[in-house]
């Protein structure tokens, strides 16, 4: 049948119309999951707001006790003397022994692991990792190991979302958006950030920007703020004064600022890998991690600050009260022990011990060039506040969440600029120095080298975007040449999602659902390649 004007525009009407149907079908099927889902993420937020209070009015009392006993081990002499140090050894032996007993996957902050739980390599087993991380953390963090509770307090949140959605019977797409949620949750009730908690999932755990992801982390992280603010009150994580914005003039102090943060993050990623390495090896984990508890329980006889996740140093710090002389002798004694109590694998984080780290910096660059133009410095401790969001942007090279989490955790948000040129010159060299981010970095040495090839046991379902210029970009599903075993679920744009077919064209940017199975590794390692990324562990 010939196609007349007439025909060709009763075609083009009956596909508008299809078009608007198949528009009208995705929107009403988002309204319906943000129905379903914004309810669970505000549970999933309130318990892990819940969670985070327990755990940081549990450590805060782990930490009055240890305060107390260091006083009463100065008013005796001969062995009673040393009771710090017997006791930070078997709390830090204790800690080490439940996670290598129970949970492995509980070690360091947890949120290596959480992001393979995320990418569908590791499976969540939550009750469990939830008992291992809150009595070993208080172990751990509340017996002096130079760790934070942030990272922890993520890993738990993250288990809260995974263990909500599976008792609500939420599909996998939506367990693992939860889970993502309730890490961020943690974060935000954490550090009383909720707004650095909703960035955090969208630019480091799970980068995803869709709206219902972007919907479940903002309500998780807000539910999770009003009950931390209720329990532990609403003010900022430092106390610190709110500085008014420097001069322009001062920009190149602050270039100076994150240059050095971001030769020492470098510097800091490579040592953490290497000594994580060398700890891993030991034959005798328990036993190591009692040496370095006794190890920091010695030099919290002598220095009480210099143990512990940092905040009394750090808060001595932003207000400038620590002179110029002393930095490099508390720089380097936090950054060792911050290594040797990452590195045996007890449960704690490395937020905390890096802003501290990151302080020292700003405040040695602020007290130097206070030296040089007193006029453009009159207050040092600004550098300090931009000196914690710098080294974090070097070490873990996520500057949005680090400026929004600094000016979140100080109340300065007159550093906003400040925090711009110094987290971009931070960002740089650390790029420039091929230093990878520290939480990927620890992912690949989680998964071992080599983890696809030795086998998939399950199915396993991969999302990955396609990146610009990636060997997949602009190529039909039937010219990608995926091996049996290898099946393209759906494809999302942005706009909408719906079931490939042969002809199907892979675009920048589009997000992919495969599902691998069990003897398809190869096909899994050419799907991560495609997309232009690297697989894991490669």
């Amino acid at each position: 049948m010939a196609l007349t004007p007439e025909r060709y525009l009763r075609l083009v009407r009956l596909r508008t119309l299809r078009n608007r149907r198949s528009e009208l079908d995705d929107y009403l099927d988002v309204a319906r999951q943000r129905r379903r889902m914004y309810p669970r993420a505000a549970l999933v937020g309130a318990l892990s707001g819940l969670l985070a209070s327990v755990f940081r009015m549990l450590l805060t009392g782990a930490g009055n006790a240890l305060d107390a006993l260091l006083v009463w081990s100065h008013a005796h002499d001969g062995l009673l003397r040393l009771a710090p140090v017997a006791t930070m050894a078997a709390t830090a032996a204790l800690a080490v022994w439940l996670v290598r007993r129970f949970a492995p996957e509980a070690a360091g902050s947890g949120i290596p692991n959480l992001k393979a739980v995320l990418l569908r390599l590791r499976p969540m087993r939550a009750m469990r990792l939830l008992a291992v991380k809150l009595v070993g953390g208080v172990l751990a963090i509340g017996g002096g190991l130079v760790l934070g509770r942030e990272g922890p307090t993520v890993q738990m949140g993250g288990a809260v979302g995974d263990e909500v959605a599976r008792r609500m019977g939420s599909p996998p797409r939506e367990r693992l958006t939860l889970t993502a949620a309730g890490a961020g949750a943690g974060l935000a009730a954490a550090f009383n950030a909720p707004l650095s908690g909703l960035v955090f999932v969208l630019e480091e755990v799970q980068r995803d920007f869709r709206p219902i992801v972007f919907g479940a982390a903002f309500v998780a992280a807000a539910a999770a703020n009003v009950v931390s603010r209720f329990l532990s009150g609403p003010f900022p994580v430092f106390t610190v004064p709110s500085y008014p914005p420097p001069p322009l003039e001062a920009l190149p102090f602050f270039v100076v600022v994150g240059v050095l943060a971001g030769l020492f993050g470098a510097v800091y990623n490579r040592s953490l890998l290497r000594v994580s390495g060398w700890f891993g090896k030991a034959k005798h984990p328990v036993g190591l991690a009692a040496l370095v508890g006794a190890v920091v329980g010695a030099v919290a006889l002598f220095a009480p600050l210099a143990v512990g996740n940092g905040h009394r140093l750090a808060e001595e710090v932003l207000l400038g009260q620590v002179a110029l002389a002393a930095v490099p002798l508390w720089l380097m004694g936090r950054f060792a022990l911050t290594l040797a109590s990452y590195g045996t694998g007890a449960p704690g984080g490395i937020f905390a011990p890096l802003l501290v780290l990151g302080a020292l910096i700003g405040l040695a660059v602020g007290l130097v060039a206070q030296q040089i133009a007193p006029g453009l410095v009159p207050q040092p401790g600004v550098y300090a506040v931009v000196g914690m969001g710098a080294l974090f942007t070097a070490i873990v090279r996520a500057p949005l969440t680090g400026i929004v989490l600094i000016l979140e955790m100080t109340g300065n948000y007159g550093q906003m600029l400040p925090l711009l040129v110094s987290g971009f010159f931070a960002f740089g060299v650390a790029e420039g120095l091929g230093a990878a981010p520290i939480y990927e970095s620890l992912l690949e040495r989680d998964l071992g080298k080599g983890a696809l090839s030795e086998g998939l046991r399950e199915p396993t379902i991969l999302e990955l975007d396609v990146q610009p210029h990636a060997p997949f970009a602009g190529k039909t599903v039937a010219e990608l040449g995926l091996p049996p075993g290898v099946i393209l679920l759906r494809i999302t744009d942005g706009a909408r999602t719906f079931v490939p077919t042969a002809s199907t064209r892979l675009d920048p940017f589009v997000r992919i659902t495969a599902v691998v199975a069990p003897g398809s590794e190869a096909g899994a390692d050419q799907l991560y390649r495609g997309c232009g990324i690297a697989p894991p562990a490669s």
